[in-house]
This record gives structure tokens, sequence and C-alpha cells, in this order.
């Protein structure tokens, strides 16, 4: 007797950062694990990140020609509200065309024409909320969404509270496996065993507090017996490429880290942005953390990404603003700490929530009727 669930079709919006292309792939493997006859589709902004990687994880992605709306006066503010109409007709096309069973929005700049274009074709449809803060965009599509699957409780101050299911966010899926030992770890990346290692993250596209401030003081570490694991982003990297040379093989730099299992494997200390796709692969591999919320996002939804696990005591917060002053000296003191260390270790393995990816694909399926 064949167990699997039936064949059903997918669209999977939205894209423009790692912490939302990672999560709709995590959802993506779900759905063909429950059955690999299931038809995905990823719909992006065209000429965001999402257009490389999705094909990479080998899947099909169609760009929308869509924009946000930038902060400072600019002319290509004016070309946003013919993109935005534009987008809803093609997103009209695409649904018509693909004929989805549910489409899944997980933020970004495509998912909102997406998700509305498919719940005025009545396809069902399910926001996937990764912060603790609710965007604008997804308290106006909550409206017409069939499921919101969340990462944080008490999201009923955004959301229906009749349509939220508390599910956690959706990881890579080799994070937290365990399969290689924190030896084997510090081996891949070259470091020295027996030394404190800080592995610092600034998101997929890099963090120019967090960079400037290593740059600045990176030294210091060296000094203190703590070798350094640094994500820079493309832009920072020849910067960063040129401090590798001075530091005698105490400081690895990289403008993306693709095995992130080993990287957070062989960290003692984690510093990164507050992205909630990051917070929940803090969670998940349990290690200190100290987040310094990128001030350039949406409604500051970083900070309160943030505050929600230092009030938890899970972790440690550096205002972006504060960052090139005391970001080197609160490594020191954390690694210097372990009772601090074993605290957040434990407090923020209590918010781990494992097989998010699963979760969401259950309620794909249950929202299909098949």
């Amino acid at each position: 007797m064949n167990s699997q669930p039936p064949e059903i079709r997918v669209i999977i919006s939205g894209g423009g950062t790692g912490g939302h292309i990672f999560p709709a792939l995590a959802i993506a493997n779900a759905l063909k694990a429950m059955n690999s006859n299931n038809k995905i589709l990823f719909v992006g902004a065209s000429g965001r990140m999402e257009m490389d990687k999705v094909p990479a994880a080998g899947y099909e992605i169609v760009g929308l020609n869509i924009t946000g709306i930038k902060r400072s006066a600019s002319l290509s503010n004016l070309k946003v509200p013919f993109r935005i109409i534009g987008s809803l007709w093609k997103a009209r096309a695409i649904i018509r065309s693909f004929k989805p069973d549910v489409v899944i929005g997980v933020g970004g700049y495509a998912s909102g024409p997406l998700l509305f274009a498919a719940s005025l074709m009545n396809v069902p449809t399910v926001i996937q909320e990764q912060n603790s803060y609710a965007g604008i965009t997804n308290r106006i599509l909550s409206k017409r969404a069939n499921k919101i699957c969340v990462a944080y409780d008490k999201m009923e101050r955004y959301f229906p509270a009749h349509k939220i299911v508390l599910t956690g966010n959706p990881v890579r899926q080799d994070i937290g496996s365990g399969k290689f030992s924190k030896e084997d770890a510090i081996s891949h990346f070259g470091l020295k065993s027996g030394l404190k290692t800080v592995l610092l993250i600034g998101g997929s596209l890099g963090a120019r507090t967090i960079n400037e401030s290593i740059s600045a003081g990176w030294s210091k570490l060296i000094d203190h017996g703590i070798q350094v694991l640094w994500q820079t982003g493309k832009s920072f990297y020849p910067q960063a490429a040129k401090i590798e040379t001075e530091s005698k093989e105490k400081l690895k730099v990289f403008d993306f880290i693709p095995r992130m299992d080993l990287a957070y494997t062989a960290a003692d200390l984690i510093v990164s942005r507050a992205g909630a796709s990051s917070l929940s692969e803090l969670a998940i591999v349990a290690k200190p953390a100290i987040l310094v919320p990128s001030p350039n996002v949406a409604e500051d939804h970083q900070t309160k990404n943030a505050v929600a696990l230092v009030e938890k005591s899970a972790a440690v917060m550096v205002n972006d603003k504060d960052a090139k002053e005391i970001l080197i000296s609160r490594i020191v003191e954390l690694l210097n700490d372990e009772a601090e260390c074993s605290k957040l270790r434990s407090e923020i393995a209590k918010l781990a929530k494992r097989d998010a990816d699963r979760a969401i694909a259950q309620e794909v399926y249950r929202l299909s009727g098949k």
C-alpha cells in the first residue's frame, strides 16, 4: 500500500535575501520529500539573488519586474506603481498557466503581487511570517490569506488568531545535523584547534557595521587568543582579504560560506545580524550569540527580533550605532565568561523549533484539499 500523499502543485513566492530564500527552499524540499512528483514553481524578483540560488538548488523560477520603494528621494520610485501593476498582471498569467493548488509567500518583493493575485483567483494562500514583528504587506495580505505560519508567540497582535499556526522558521537541512565534530569543522576551515573561535555573519549580503567593526579591531581579538571565521558579503571581501594575509592564519575570510553547518560547529561564539532565519538557525545550533540588528530594514523588525531573544536571556544585543566602539570588547568579555555562555546556550536552545519545513508542508497539503 502506497502511503505517500497525492501529487500537488505549489507556487512559492518571495526572496531578496538568504533569509527568505533558504526557508523557501526548505519548504520546497519538504514538499518533495512528501511526494517526489509534486510540482513546485518559484516566483522571485528579477535581478535579485533568488534568480541564481533557486535554479542552483534544482527548481524552476520565474521573475517579476518588481522593486521596493527607496527610502531616499529617487526618480526610480515613480516607476514602482507601474511595476506593481505589471507584476500583478504577470502573476495572474503565471497562476493561470501553472494552476497551483496552493500559493506560499515567504516575504520579499515578489511575494505581495503573487499572494494578492492568487487570493483574487480563489487559490488558497499561505503566508510564512518569519519575524516577531509583522510588516505592513503581510498584515494587509493576512486578511485574504487562508493560513499564516509564524515563528513567534503573540502574533495575534498582527493577524487573525484563527488563521495562525505556530510552526517555527524552516532552516537549511544540514544545520544542526550533528554529523561532524568540532575538530572536523575547525580542520575544514584551516583553523587551529585549542583556540576560541568567533564566527561573524552579516547575512548572505554581508553587514557593513559588523565588517567595519572587525576591520578596525581584529588584532585585539588575535591578541586575546581568539581566531575568526568571517563571512563578509561580496562588497567588503577584497578589503577583508587583505587583513587575512596579515593575521598569520588566525583569521579566515569568505564572501559567502556554503558550509554553514561546519561554520556553526566550529564556533564558540557567533556575531550575527538578527534576521529571522538566522535566529532560527542559532536556536537549533544552540550557540552563544551577539546580535547586531540591521537598522536598514522595514519597520526595524530586526531589533524587535533581537529584543524577543534578549528578554529571554537567549542572546546579547549590541546596537548598530554602538558596534564600532564596543563590539570587539563585548566579544572578548563573552568568550571569557563561561557561565554567561552556558546560560545563553541553554536559553536559546529552548527556542529551537525543528521540522518547521515539514509542519508548513503539512499545512499546505491540508489547504490543497488533497
